[in-house]
């Protein structure tokens, strides 16, 4: 069985502080300070030798230090223009073969994004046939192995309600959604307070996918400030000074209350490694 993980996405600022440069160094600096999961971006591009990523695999894997990788950023599923769609399916398709060379298994990607047009029920439309086509994709290249994770989205205009997240991954068996709860609580403006809001969105995904699948959702956490079109910027726990939230508590006890084992990433602007190691000890102490 799985077990919950902790970690940050990408190296904070004290990484490179303490005079560290290349990523397969995290490996033993996230070990030593208890951690046990980390993720690479590939946003802005997947060029990355196979020798790099290699040797990346076998750090985290001496270490024992789980990999996933996040897809570019650029991903649209609901792009009407067929020739952006194969586009987007080849950065997945990439970021699999790339996290796979980093003994990897977590792909996360970004749905999709409301046209210009507003119309919504559209582009969803578009993002649910887009998912069933991905899925034969996935079969096709031999990557169902892995696991895919669409994300829910901060900004109000973008696929990525949990509920939409939810819908898509009932697509297929190998996605996972990755719920990014500071996402969510900034397109509901703050929707996310107690541990009843919490277990509303685990029991969702319980009732849309299985409580197996939901178990080991991967997870994005940070505090993110927002507006009314929703996300603005990630912040820092301690940087969170207008309570913009969410708090990490109230979830901490819904993950132990379902006795889940997700993977929860940290995403804080420059002190991910931090907070991930802040959440552990949260979660660590929740009864």
């Amino acid at each position: 069985m799985c077990k919950i993980r902790f970690g940050p996405s990408g190296n904070s600022e004290s990484f490179y502080a303490d005079g560290l440069k290349n990523t397969e160094q995290a490996a033993k600096w996230l070990a030593d300070k208890g951690l046990d999961a980390f993720e690479y971006s590939f946003g802005r591009g997947t060029n990355m030798s196979a020798a790099k990523a290699g040797l990346i695999g076998e750090k985290m894997a001496e270490y024992g230090v789980a990999v996933s990788a996040h897809a570019p950023y650029y991903i649209n599923l609901a792009n009407p223009d067929p020739t952006m769609i194969e586009k987007s399916f080849g950065y997945i398709l990439n970021t699999a073969e790339k996290v796979r060379m980093m003994g990897g298994d977590r792909i996360i990607f970004h749905p999709a994004s409301v046209g210009k047009d507003g119309d919504r029920q559209s582009a969803l439309a578009r993002t649910h046939e887009n998912m069933r086509r991905l899925a034969e994709e996935i079969v096709r290249t031999g990557n169902d192995d892995l696991i895919f994770c669409p994300e829910t989205m901060g900004k109000i205009n973008q696929i990525g309600d949990f509920r939409e997240v939810a819908e898509l991954c009932a697509t297929a068996e190998f996605f996972v959604p990755t719920v990014d709860f500071g996402h969510q609580n900034a397109r509901t403006l703050g929707g996310i307070k107690t541990a009843d809001d919490y277990e509303e969105i685990i029991k969702y995904f319980i009732d849309k996918i299985g409580k197996e699948r939901t178990d080991i959702m991967h997870i994005h956490f940070s505090k993110i400030e927002y507006s009314k079109g929703g996300e603005v910027r990630h912040l820092t726990f301690d940087g969170d000074v207008s309570g913009y939230g969410p708090d990490f508590a109230p979830l901490a006890a819904v993950l132990k209350k379902y006795d889940m084992r997700p993977r929860v990433i940290c995403e804080s602007s420059g002190t991910q490694a931090e907070d991930a190691l802040t959440m552990k000890k949260i979660y660590e102490a929740t009864k």
